[in-house]
């Protein structure tokens, strides 16, 4: 079922792309890579990285799916037939995303309950994997955690419902209450966070230069790394939701917009969690600089932020409330933005209703998550993280760039379709860009990560485990995304490609 032009206003667009670049991992993920990879003088190589491999590729994103109105299977397909299962292979890597990404916002829920009283108590950690959690040995899966499956069920209809409603009524109108909403609750955070006892000496480890670090080739691949996850990037987000933009809606602008204020928001996190690490380094008689001190990950958002929680000496039950609240509504924004690509891709492919759609591939995601929502639940989301991401989200960026780039040589072409609507007008850097400059780092890091994973087991966990629910899942959404190509597109969704190629030409 065709639906382009849908949404209502530009800022409609721009809070919803924000939306699904804003997410979980600007909030726990970017501080500690900034840090670990020269503090202050890492902003050097991110900048970097977001000019040359970020922006343009955002602007290749949105100009793909401007130009072909489709999904991400139905708008690579345009370009030439044979990138059709690389869309696909996309919205297989979402679909597998939406499953544990869904479990990581039902956690913040409960916590923001938590955080009324401290009842993860002294412990914190011990309390996240222990009490909350009730994790088993790595390799098993055990019973459903009742904590966690019942939050996570209102996840899953609230996210359903906004789906099942379309872009404008729906994903539009949930991004305006929640982007707004967040950043507010977060800013609140930052300045309470600023205030606080020892926050200076927990900046100055943050933006304290590293300049030794900077000369480092890994630093680099860190930059582009975190630049290419943070801004959605090889997940069909960019291109589905481009789709449903107006004919003459300016691409290049809409994608710096896109772009710098994702970072924002990262630097504005970057500030907040490095304050509130400077108060607990001095309440607790550390440093920031202690080795182990500083950590990323789910451990930052659920064991160390409650710990700095505790430390608070004025309503600490608020503080945690609107921290967790932060976090619900950054997942939220960015799980449905996940979600529609699937939804997209599978209405169009097999021409039903947006409402058979969400309820068959909606509906088959929240079964799925139910795994998560297991004592085993943790490792099982480490375990597809590291793997869909790395083997999933990366490659796949890869092989679109070197596709588009290398293969259909259409980046002229996608230049010309831009500066058609756009007030800044793409020249050669962007062509460079995206033809030497990002897949030669993605190759890299792809080697990177594969000469990582042969030297040791990922976390230790069991090698059958890895390859069951790491190598297959990863793989598997390749295979399936290629099979998924075998099949026609229906008649009417091919008679409208070709009506919008028309209107394309005489435009």
């Amino acid at each position: 079922m065709n639906e382009r032009s849908q949404w209502g206003t530009r800022l409609g667009f721009l809070l919803a792309a924000m939306g699904s670049a804003i997410g979980l991992g600007n909030i726990w993920r970017f501080p500690a890579v900034a840090y670990e990879n020269g503090g202050g003088a890492f902003f050097i190589p991110y900048l970097f990285a977001l000019l040359t491999a970020g922006i343009p590729l955002l602007i290749m994103e949105y100009t793909i799916g401007h130009k072909y109105r489709g999904s991400a299977p139905r708008s690579l397909g345009g370009i030439s037939k044979g990138f059709e299962w690389i869309g696909w292979w996309q919205v297989l890597i979402s679909f597998v995303i939406s499953t544990y990404y869904a479990v990581i916002i039902a956690w913040a829920v409960m916590y923001a309950y938590f955080s009324f009283g401290q009842q993860w108590g002294d412990d914190t950690g011990g309390f996240l994997t222990g009490n909350f959690l009730e994790m088993t040995d790595p390799g098993k899966f055990g019973s459903i955690v009742p904590s966690v499956f019942i939050p996570l069920i209102f996840i899953w209809v609230v996210v359903l419902g906004v789906l099942v409603r379309g872009v404008r009524r729906g994903i539009e109108v949930a991004n305006k209450i929640f982007i707004p909403t967040l950043a507010v609750l977060f800013l609140i955070i930052v300045i309470r966070a600023v205030t606080l006892d020892g926050a200076l000496d927990g900046l100055n480890a943050f933006f304290q230069p590293n300049w030794d670090q900077i000369m480092s080739g890994q630093v680099w691949v860190a930059a582009y790394g975190q630049i290419f996850f943070s801004l959605s990037i090889g997940f069909a987000i960019m291109i589905t939701y481009s789709s449903y933009l107006g004919r003459k809606s300016d691409i290049t602008n809409n994608a710096f917009i896109t772009g710098f204020a994702n970072s924002s928001f990262e630097l504005l996190a970057g500030i907040g969690v490095f304050a509130a690490l400077g108060f607990m380094a001095m309440a607790t008689g550390q440093n920031v600089t202690d080795e182990g001190f500083v950590q990323g990950g789910i451990m930052l958002a659920f064991a160390v932020f409650p710990e700095i929680i505790n430390q608070m000496p004025f309503l600490p039950g608020v503080f945690g409330f609107l921290f967790f609240a932060s976090l619900v509504l950054a997942g939220l924004s960015s799980l449905i933005s996940i979600s529609e690509t699937y939804i997209a891709g599978v209405s169009e492919k097999f021409n039903i209703s947006r409402t058979k759609s969400v309820m068959f591939g909606g509906g088959l995601a929240a079964l799925i998550s139910i795994a998560y929502a297991t004592q085993g639940g943790l490792v099982l989301l480490d375990t597809v993280d590291h793997f869909i991401n790395n083997y999933g989200v990366a490659l796949a960026g890869l092989f679109e760039v070197v596709a588009v780039a290398w293969f259909a040589k259409g980046l002229k072409d996608l230049q010309s379709h831009a500066n058609s609507v756009s007030d800044i007008a793409l020249g050669a850097w962007w062509r460079v860009s995206l033809g030497v400059i990002t897949p030669v780092v993605l190759g890299y890091m792809m080697l990177q990560n594969i000469k990582s994973e042969i030297s040791a087991a990922y976390e230790g966990y069991p090698l059958d485990f890895l390859f069951n629910f790491g190598w297959v899942v990863a793989i598997g959404a390749m295979m399936v995304g290629a099979l998924f190509a075998t099949k026609k597109w229906p008649a009417q969704q091919v008679n409208q490609a070709a009506d919008d190629e028309d209107e394309e030409v005489a435009n």
